[in-house]
């Protein structure tokens, strides 16, 4: 009696001799979850892992994974499917087996989808509009990641000489970030936020200008209009001149006889009532003379 349970506990020590896994973590990425975990040391290649969860709601009842039953070194477990309830609270407990010998089980730290997955960054691209820039952001298509979403934080910096400044704003697919200075390039960062997950990661910066800048053929073709209209205004402020020199000398030999014949005429004013004074004293004179002949005729009548 006393051999046969000697042997029974040299067969259970045997059968718990495997090391026991380390390292054991729950990482969460956009509410893909996985457990990876490092196996014991002195741990022999034919050695398989298996995986049980336990819910806070449903404390005692661990349940195995049944993707995870025989896991090999290196592999993870993806425990996104029976992590169902975001709102829940988890833990993960991994051993290792062989066909003789099991290890003991060695527990994860307490799991919470919602808070402790990571907020990835999202694809961004940035356009100009002239003293601003159109922001468009885009989030992975889980409806669950989409209702997490609360706040987008944008960091804007200035290429030309790294000035830089921070905004928070309401989460939407579509920003505007005003006030800027046209013409020239900003590069923006993003991250999410939520009101219960504040672990994210920025996305990388994005760059672009405020204003479009012109190309090298769109700046020859600007340089030739403006020299075009500038030999053009010259030509017109010459025709100008020219025209108002050729009026001037056209009408200049008019203008002078134009003055002379007014001065002319000023001059004939000038001497008209001394002729009107001789006209008018020989017009006296010749009525005087035939009154005279008109009275001498009477007398002699008289006579």
């Amino acid at each position: 009696m006393r051999l046969w349970r000697l042997l029974l506990h040299l067969h259970l020590v045997v059968c718990v001799s495997l090391p026991a896994p380390s390292n054991v973590s729950i990482s969460s990425f956009n509410m893909e979850h996985t457990l990876s975990f490092l196996p014991g040391l002195q741990t022999s290649s034919d050695t398989h892992f298996t995986v049980q969860i336990l819910q806070f709601r449903r404390k005692n009842t661990w349940r195995p994974v049944a993707a995870c039953l025989e896991l090999t070194a290196g592999q993870t477990c993806n425990l996104t499917q029976v992590f169902k309830d975001p709102l829940n609270q988890y833990w993960a407990r991994i051993r290792a087996f062989t066909p003789t010998q099991t290890s003991n089980w060695t527990v994860s730290e307490r799991f919470k989808p919602l808070s402790d997955t990571v907020l990835g960054p999202p694809d961004v691209s940035v356009s100009g509009c002239g003293n601003c820039l159109l922001l468009q952001i885009r989030v992975p298509t889980t409806k669950l990641l989409k209702h997490l979403y609360r706040r987008v934080v944008l960091y804007v910096r200035r290429s030309r000489d790294g000035a830089q400044f921070s905004l928070s704003l309401p989460y939407k697919e579509e920003n505007i970030i005003s006030y800027l200075e046209p013409g020239v390039e900003y590069c923006v960062t993003v991250s999410v936020t939520s009101l219960i997950n504040s672990n994210s990661v920025s996305s990388k910066p994005c760059c672009a200008f405020s204003s479009p800048p012109l190309s090298r053929s769109s700046l020859y073709v600007v340089f030739s209009l403006l020299g075009a209209f500038c030999a053009l205004g010259i030509l017109l402020v010459g025709l100008v001149v020219y025209g108002g020199q050729l009026s001037f000398k056209l009408l200049r030999q008019p203008l002078q006889r134009t003055l002379s014949y007014i001065l002319l005429q000023c001059r004939n004013r000038e001497s008209a009532p001394i002729v009107v004074y001789h006209e008018i004293s020989a017009l006296q004179q010749h009525k005087e003379g035939s009154a005279d002949q008109q009275a001498g005729s009477a007398t002699k009548e008289l006579l």
